[in-house]
């Protein structure tokens, strides 16, 4: 029975009516009513369970809220003439930089989304930021340009003439192959050198990309980032600090004391300020050159200033460099000097030819007087002025030009992958020539890897470590808690309190800033909340301090806090505090102590970094100067403390510093750092040495206080300058010069500018380098690394070496043909060397001579002699030596051949011209191999090396036998047999011992020139 009857049941049994329907009515009361009770607990239940999944919904809707708005297109033709026409009023209409930030869908602390969906689109809506370049030249273009010379076109001309007349006087079928051959072989070798350029002019527009290719810091989606100037987006929150480069136009943020330098788009030098509410527009291309600051980008590429003027430079500047200027005045003369004997052998041909003394095969005379007609006549006359302009085509080394092109894009192309991108060519020749190098020392020396190894309070060491701060009073805490965490130019973010933290800024602010939260406690997010900065005077190498003055929000206190170079900041301070927080006066006893503290750090390499402070009143927080910015209150200073940051030196420093002693060249350290600690690096790296008992250390503003003439005397003995300006290293560089030293600097800083220009190469510092240091350099070492800027002076050494190397092969074969051609023209009427012959010899020495020779690799014997003089001759002595050898070798061959080759071999005509010119080419293959070594005797050490050059062996004398056994039409030559092939092989080997004897010839140092001059007087 189940529970509705029994309840029925029993109401019938305690009822005193008994009426059927009055039970139902009961009944259905009852029913009703556990039907509502179970539908009450039913949707309370239900409201439980949706008000937890409610809650849950709205946790995330909360986070979601804090996260950058997503973008929607804001009107892109009102913000284009913003920045461009300075419209301060519709910056204010629109809201200011807070309303600006807000319609382009950004924020000022987190910036933008960052997406890949909100970049494209906001690319889509403003473009991009990149500016149209000039149509590079196409591979045509450059077969143009090897044609537009006016010898090859005379040739062409010449070909033309020859093909029409031996096609009249032969037919069609064998007529057209001489003037046909010479035209095939004048577009080989205007091919071959139009596809060598179009490869290096490829490969310099890839480096100059990379050149331009610009890193720049901004913050998306709250993560502080270095991204690609080409990748910068309106709405991006761009960081600029001293030194960059403002890459689009925007409107200023938040920062202080922020100048820039206009110069390069309106031609003034004067610093502009920059602040949110007279000048809040920052320009696209313009400089930083003092304080920092966070701008909102409003537009890119095309729609800025920047952008109109790099859109109108649609011309090349291929500037040449100094040594293929030296070049071009050789190949001038050289080619003079062709031009000389062309004329003379035209001249003589033309005479024996019309007088009847040259023969033909059949030893009849060419000329007639009886059968002269006017064909013929013509016909004599091109094929004589054809030999004559072959002759100065092959005279005329075409290929040096090419050689130095080949070489500088080979060996930028090297030094790219060992950390060092050449933004000028000149500065590869350059620095082969160094005679001392100016360095820096952080980064450059050292490893660049701050950490703070010692720490005091006023003369109290602490201990390193987080218990450090328990002993610590809780006032004197917040005071170092001021002093690195607002003194700053790093950041300290953490997506979340269990995260690690995440530091950026540069090497000395990271250390800081990691010690004080890991040691300190230090929170950077509690710390900008209770603080209000008010003015920032930024750090610069001259000052080597920096300041800033803070407001304390809970009681409204001004402090200003300095930090910089420790006794710089201890010759301002009057007190200094202790660790329990008293206040003691600096007397003569405890600035001893605290001058000892200094020195023993200094002692030990480390860099010490004092904190001080001092309480003002709010209207005596800044200075105002009549005419000047604001300036801090720097006198009367309490100090905080010290810290010693160790900055190991680079493992391979020491051995790099050796290699440039090995090669004559000095090293000189121009640092910030004091004395002591200068010092000791040096020691430590090995530029002073245990030998160096004259080696001079001297501060900046010694070294500046000297009288010119101690200066110059005392130059060549300073090793180390330590608390230098930028002036003192301009100062070094222009003594050095004056001194006859070849100088390259190394500089990372913006006032390292001018010392960089002023040097004959300036090298700044990829990673620390700012982009004015940057733009004033000529070599940017990637990696910062001083063993780095040694193998570009390795390289250097290597470009100029190989030109040497190409130009001793080149004026080989130069003499060696202007020789033989001019002997046999004025003895026999006849040259022994067709004009197709000749121009594949052209081939041979200009364009594939220049690949073989001009690619070589470094190797450990150019450092080992002393660098090469401005002034030293481009043909040295060694260089005459060994090319006046070989040149007489193959004379002496060719002209033996050439006379006698007939009855000594017992050939005909036609097989002793193919001996001839199969020889000829030999010896150049084997000189290549001499040429490789131009002082020692062995050539063929580290060939297995250079697999281009023994390419280019293989291909030539691939292509030589095809040209003596296939292609005898086209080459004019007749099959040789092997005992010929022998003959030629036998000879050309020669070139090998008589290159090894020669060496064993000394040869004077001093140029040809003045010894001459000297055996004269």
């Amino acid at each position: 029975m189940d529970f509705a009857t029994s309840f029925l049941i029993g109401s019938g049994r305690c009822t005193t009516t008994s009426p059927p329907v009055r039970r139902w009515r009961v009944a259905f009361a009852t029913i009703y009513s556990y039907r509502a009770i179970c539908s009450l607990a039913k949707k309370q239940l239900t409201d439980i369970i949706n008000r937890s999944r409610s809650y849950v919904v709205l946790d995330v809707d909360a986070d979601k809220h804090l996260l950058p708005p997503s973008f929607s297109q804001t009107d892109n033709d009102g913000l284009k003439p913003l920045v461009k026409e300075r419209r301060l009023d519709e910056l204010h209409r629109l809201g200011g930089a807070a309303g600006l930030v807000d319609k382009l869908a950004s924020n000022a602390e987190k910036g933008i989304n960052g997406d890949e969906d909100d970049l494209h689109a906001r690319k889509a809506a403003y473009g991009s930021n990149t500016y149209p370049k000039a149509k590079p030249k196409g591979f045509f273009r450059f077969v143009y340009e090897a044609l537009n010379d006016l010898f090859i076109i005379i040739l062409l001309a010449c070909a033309v003439v020859s093909l029409a007349f031996g096609i009249k006087e032969h037919g069609i079928k064998e007529g057209w192959y001489e003037g046909a051959s010479i035209l095939l072989a004048v577009f080989l070798v205007s091919a071959v050198s139009a596809v060598s350029n179009f490869r290096q002019t490829k490969r310099f527009e890839k480096l100059s990309a990379e050149c331009n290719n610009i890193s720049v810091t901004v913050v998306r989606d709250g993560h502080r980032q270095d991204v690609s100037i080409f990748d910068i987006v309106v709405g991006d929150v761009i960081f600029l600090k001293i030194g960059d480069q403002v890459p689009a136009d925007g409107v200023f943020l938040q920062g202080h004391s922020l100048q820039i330098d206009e110069s390069s788009m309106t031609g003034e030098s004067h610093p502009i300020d920059v602040d949110a509410s007279k000048n809040p527009f920052l320009t696209s291309g313009v400089k930083v050159i003092d304080g920092y600051a966070s701008m909102l980008v409003t537009a890119v590429g095309m729609d800025t200033t920047w952008g109109e003027m790099m859109s109108t430079i649609t011309r090349e500047t291929t500037e040449p460099t100094p040594l293929q200027e030296r070049l071009e005045k050789l190949t001038s003369s050289i080619g003079k000097i062709g031009i000389v004997v062309a004329v003379l052998v035209f001249a003589v041909l033309m005479v024996r030819h019309f007088t009847g003394s040259t023969k033909d095969d059949n030893g009849q005379p060419k000329f007639n007087k009886d059968k002269v007609t006017a064909s013929n006549v013509i016909s004599a006359i091109v094929d004589i002025f054809q030999d004559a302009v072959t002759i100065i085509v092959v005279a005329i080394p075409e290929g040096l030009p090419l050689a130095v092109t080949l070489t500088l894009a080979f060996s930028m192309k090297r030094m790219m992958k060992d950390n060092a991108m050449v933004r000028r060519l000149s500065a590869c020749e350059t620095m082969g020539s160094v005679t001392t190098i100016c360095t820096d020392k952080t980064g450059t020396l050292t490893l660049n890897q701050m950490k703070v190894t010692k720490f005091f309070i006023g003369n109290e060491e602490c201990t390193m470590g987080s218990s450090s701060a328990i002993s610590i009073a809780p006032r004197v805490l917040t005071m170092l808690h001021q002093a690195v965490g607002i003194n700053t130019t790093g950041s300290v973010y953490r997506s979340n309190t269990a995260a690690e933290p995440e530091i950026t800024g540069s090497p000395t602010e990271k250390a800081l800033l990691s010690w004080a939260v890991s040691d300190l406690g230090m929170g950077m997010e509690d710390l900008k909340r209770r603080c209000a900065v008010i003015h920032v005077e930024a750090f610069n190498s001259e000052k080597k301090r920096s300041g800033v003055l803070v407001q304390e929000k809970a009681n409204g206190a001004m402090i200003t806090h300095w930090k910089g170079a420790a006794e710089m900041i201890l010759i301002r301070c009057s007190h200094y505090s202790e660790r329990n927080g008293s206040i003691r006066p600096i007397d003569l006893e405890s600035k001893l102590k605290l001058e000892k503290i200094i020195r023993d750090m200094a002692a030990s390499s480390l860099r010490c970094i004092a904190f001080a402070y001092k309480n003002t009143a709010s209207e005596e927080g800044l200075r105002l100067d009549q005419g000047e910015t604001p300036k801090l209150d720097d006198g009367e200073l309490t100090l905080l403390g010290f810290v010693g940051l160790k900055d190991p030196c680079r493992p391979e420093v020491e051995s790099a510093i050796g290699a440039c002693r090995n090669a004559g060249v000095g090293v000189k350290m121009i640092t910030g750092d004091n004395v002591f600690t200068a010092r000791a690096i040096a020691i430590e790296c090995g530029i002073i040495g245990a030998n160096d008992s004259d080696a001079l250390v001297v501060e900046g503003q010694e070294f500046r206080n000297y009288s010119e003439e101690e200066r110059m005397d005392k130059i060549d003995r300073i090793r180390v300058m330590a608390r230098s300006s930028p002036f003192d290293k301009l100062l070094m560089v222009q003594c050095l010069k004056q001194k006859g030293h070849v100088v390259a600097v190394t500089g990372d800083g913006t006032n390292d500018a001018p010392a960089l220009k002023e040097a004959d190469v300036g090298l700044s510092m990829g990673i620390q380098g700012t982009e004015v240091a940057k733009e004033s350099s000529d070599i940017v070492i990637m990696n910062d690394n001083f063993d780095t800027v040694v193998t570009v002076m390795r390289w250097g050494r290597c470009v100029y070496s190989n030109i040497q190397k190409f130009l001793q092969f080149q004026l080989t074969v130069n003499v060696a043909a202007l020789v033989v051609n001019f002997v046999s023209a004025v003895t026999t009427g006849t040259v022994p060397l067709t004009t197709v012959q000749l121009l594949w010899v052209n081939l041979i020495m200009d364009t594939m001579g220049a690949l073989a020779l001009a690619t070589d690799t470094p190797t450990k014997e150019l450092m080992e002699k002393p660098p090469v003089g401005r002034t030293e001759p481009l043909i040295t002595n060694v260089m005459w030596r060994n090319l006046t050898a070989q040149a007489i070798f193959q004379i002496v061959v060719l002209l033996v051949f050439r006379f006698k080759g007939e009855s000594m071999f017992g050939v005909s005509k036609a097989e002793n011209n193919t001996l001839i010119f199969n020889t000829f080419v030999l010896c150049q293959v084997f000189n290549e191999f001499n040429s490789r070594k131009m002082e020692k005797k062995n050539v063929f050490k580290g060939m297995h090396k250079n697999k281009l050059f023994l390419g280019i062996i293989a291909v030539t004398i691939i292509l030589q036998v095809l040209m003596v056994e296939l292609l005898r039409k086209f080459a004019d030559t007749v099959r040789l047999d092997w005992g010929q092939w022998g003959i030629c092989v036998g000879i050309a080997a020669l070139s090998w011992p008589i290159g090894w004897v020669v060496k064993l010839i000394p040869v004077s140092n001093r140029p040809l020139l003045e010894l001459w001059a000297h055996v004269r007087s």
